[in-house]
């Protein structure tokens, strides 16, 4: 199944909108917050320099 990144964007703000209506508003921004900065401690140095350097390629492009 091949979805469309308006649905994962869909899904992924409905995810949050019920887990903030269920959950306490600190546990849910520490979730937010800490998913991608752990997901991006976790990467070794070339994956970090490649994703910076992706980064600027889009600042560069807009």
């Amino acid at each position: 199944m091949n979805m469309s990144t308006g649905m994962k964007l869909l899904i992924g703000a409905g995810g949050v909108l019920l887990a903030w209506m269920l959950l306490p508003f600190w546990f849910v921004l520490l979730v937010l917050v800490g998913l991608p900065v752990a997901a991006y401690l976790m990467l070794d140095d070339s994956q970090r320099r490649r994703l910076k350097g992706h980064a600027r390629r889009r600042s560069i492009d807009h």
